[in-house]
């Protein structure tokens, strides 16, 4: 039983963690927009100064590139809440049925994944280079921590209890 809470307050705190992202992205939206901007537009690259592809100066794009993150940032943490609620009412359930209620943490945690891991890494840093800047490689390296922190919680969540 007391695995079982562990698990719990875990997905709860993941769910907490990528609402708090969210706001906090809201609440400086301007400089998250400057951010999103910064990697697009490819500003500063001095190691990789060319790309294969093309950097993006369209602010139109920028700005949904920016929603598209605070969105899915806010989408895990409530698919994490809800996963939570699931948790809780099925924490007396036999090994089974709490197994199965685990199904909506690992929906979670595939978005979340996509955000830090799809956006930040394979968009952000193989594709605009965005560890060659200060600003780029904090948030390079922050991404990193965000999703291994979850896929490495998201599979002790699942090992069986019994």
């Amino acid at each position: 039983m007391t695995l079982r809470w562990i698990k719990v307050l875990l997905v709860l705190s993941m769910g907490v963690m990528c609402l708090f992202y969210a706001l906090q992205n809201l609440a400086n939206l301007e400089a998250a927009y400057y951010f999103v901007a910064s990697v697009f537009t490819m500003a500063d690259h001095e190691y990789y100064p060319n790309t294969f592809a093309f950097a993006v100066n369209n602010e139109i794009l920028i700005q949904v590139s920016t929603w598209v993150i605070i969105l899915l940032e806010m989408l895990a943490g409530l698919l994490f809440l809800f996963a939570t609620w699931q948790l809780i009412q099925q924490r007396n359930a036999p090994a089974e049925i709490f197994q199965k209620a685990k199904s909506m943490t690992f929906i979670a945690a595939g978005v979340a994944t996509l955000v830090w891991f799809g956006l930040f890494h394979a968009i952000g840093g193989a594709f605009f280079q965005m560890w060659q800047t200060p600003l780029g490689d904090s948030a390079f390296k922050g991404s990193f921590t965000y999703f291994a922190s979850i896929l490495l919680i998201t599979f002790f969540v699942n090992l069986r209890e019994d």
